[in-house]
């Protein structure tokens, strides 16, 4: 998927038309994440299972929830911001699981997996946030996945708060997934390095 991205932009020099270039390749493979969840809960990989279900979660979500129901947000900057961070996040973690699977990682590999979510994070994670707020008004004008009342279930649900609130939910959230992941970096790449210099 990142070789795709960048032959579309080397292509076109600019982020219009990056998200048709790899929508496909985005629905399968996001929502194919799923399966980590499980890896993790049978120790297949090491990582944590709440937290690893809860960023295969939120991109599942934006995934489905925001850009497949809302087309209008393809062509934005935060897609291709979110897309760029994940495509390069991703080859980074899967050639780390696999060398891991054969019980050897390279230095300059393990030193890339626990550095680049210092700029990566934050790009996703914006890029995240500036997708869902531009949805916002053509949920609000269409009324996607909303249920008013009075209706059979005498329940209603507004998709439109329910996307500020996911928003609003980043403030909490993204701060102890970047904490964990810092406290990760010095746990991994610290210890080694303070081991090398006794």
């Amino acid at each position: 998927m990142l070789v795709l991205v960048i032959g579309q932009y080397m292509k076109t020099r600019h982020h219009f038309g990056i998200f048709n270039e790899v929508d496909r390749f985005l629905y399968v493979f996001q929502t194919a994440a799923v399966l980590e969840v499980l890896h993790c809960a049978i120790g297949i990989v090491r990582s944590s299972v709440v937290l690893t279900a809860f960023q295969v979660t939120s991109r599942v979500f934006l995934v489905w929830g925001v850009t497949y129901s809302v087309p209008q947000v393809h062509n934005t900057i935060g897609v291709t911001m979110f897309i760029l961070a994940w495509a390069v996040t991703e080859v980074i973690r899967y050639s780390f699981y696999t060398f891991s699977l054969f019980g050897t990682v390279p230095y300059m590999l393990q030193w890339c997996r626990y550095t680049f979510f210092i700029l990566l994070y934050p790009i996703g994670v914006t890029g995240e946030l500036l997708t869902i707020y531009t949805s916002l008004p053509r949920v609000k004008a269409s009324g996607i996945y909303s249920m008013q009342l009075p209706n059979k279930l005498n329940a209603s649900f507004d998709y439109y708060s329910f996307l500020i609130l996911i928003m609003l939910s980043y403030i909490p959230i993204f701060p102890q997934l970047y904490c964990h992941m810092l406290a990760q970096r010095q746990k991994i790449i610290g210890g080694k390095m303070i081991k090398k210099t006794q």
